[in-house]
């Protein structure tokens, strides 16, 4: 309810109603999960509208405060008659979410009710402070997450392929409780981990790193966690490399606090990574948010806002890595939490020495 209280609250300037499309904010107002209806939210009311295949479970399941309609003809048509029940002039639209074709299906049903912009600004800024529900969501996911990697040790073994390591994390962490997983699982050996985002092949590991980038979803919210282990024995420049990264990243977690600047924290990392000699390596940013969706606000990087900082609530990543085009690439990545004191809780448990699979 507090949530829906506080969208009204900041809406209630822009416009007479706003009309909610996309699931992940769907799903943060009303808590509950569909993909193919509407929120239509006015400063005084709320409305679930959801077909057939929801309305039970909308019913049950839907937040207080929101009254669930299965709409009788179009779900446009329902939103215009609603809009002129309430006596609606204008509607504040998600700017970052509706197609073209949406957006001109609607200004065809609503004629005579402007569409505004301003929707997902005010979501993205309700989104970014976590309260003490999602940080519970977020920690099972990430225990989820750490079990999984315990797991996958037990599970590497010479002849295994890389689509089998992904697909051994992602039933791992369904078999024991996960929603599903918070995006698609990365699991690459040798030169192709050198790419950052790799896509695990239909081939047996390769002899050098191994990196693993993996997630589940609980209650609606994601983890992410990235660890390198090394396929046979790490010669002392993997080793270097290795250490060089998590060098950054013990670094950038030790300065991390309620009030740094995001580019400042990113920096800390990024200077040891180029000092060591790996300038032009680190082509990511140090970080990102996380939350319902996988990739949220704030982000750590070097072209954050100037003013942009790290605030009580806010969930991040910290991933640096070193990536060596045609040769290898390695990532270490935790994911923490700003408390109200602004200092740090560190959701990621999993070791991060270097380990060597023989």
């Amino acid at each position: 309810m507090i949530r829906l209280q506080n969208f009204q609250q900041k809406m209630a300037s822009l416009a007479d109603a706003a009309l909610i499309s996309s699931a992940q904010n769907q799903f943060y107002l009303s808590e509950f999960h569909y993909d193919d209806g509407y929120l239509l939210i006015f400063v005084d009311a709320a409305y679930l509208l959801a077909d057939f295949r929801y309305i039970e479970a909308a019913k049950k399941g839907a937040a207080t405060g929101f009254t669930v309609l299965r709409p009788e003809k179009s779900m446009n048509g329902t939103v215009c008659e609603l809009l002129k029940k309430h006596g609606a002039k204008d509607l504040l639209i998600e700017e970052d979410h509706i197609t073209v074709g949406a957006r001109e299906r609607l200004e065809t049903a609503l004629s005579g009710v402007e569409l505004v912009s301003g929707a997902s600004k005010i979501l993205t800024e309700l989104r970014l402070c976590k309260d003490a529900r999602e940080i519970a969501a977020i920690a099972a996911a990430q225990e989820l997450t750490d079990a999984a990697f315990s797991h996958i040790l037990n599970y590497l073994k010479r002849g295994v392929r890389e689509i089998d390591v992904a697909l051994e994390l992602e039933l791992f962490m369904r078999r024991n409780g996960a929603e599903g997983i918070a995006f698609d699982t990365i699991a690459v050996s040798g030169a192709q981990s050198a790419l950052p985002h790799g896509v695990p092949r239909d081939r047996e590991l390769e002899n050098g790193f191994l990196t693993m980038d993996f997630g589940a979803r609980f209650g609606g919210y994601c983890s992410d966690m990235t660890r390198t282990v090394v396929i046979g024995r790490a010669d002392d420049e993997m080793k270097h490399l290795y250490q060089t990264v998590l060098k950054a990243q013990e670094a950038a977690l030790a300065a991390a606090r309620g009030g740094i600047s995001c580019r400042a924290l990113d920096r800390v990392a990024r200077d040891i990574i180029e000092n060591a000699g790996y300038r032009g390596c680190f082509g990511h940013s140090l970080g990102h948010g996380v939350g319902i969706d996988i990739h949220e606000s704030p982000r750590l990087s070097p072209s954050a806002k100037q003013d942009a900082t790290l605030c009580a609530g806010h969930v991040v990543t910290v991933e640096p890595g070193i990536y060596i085009e045609g040769k290898y690439g390695c990532r270490i990545e935790d994911m923490i939490a700003v408390n109200k004191d602004g200092s740090i809780r560190n959701f990621t448990k999993s070791t991060k020495e270097l380990l060597e699979i023989v």
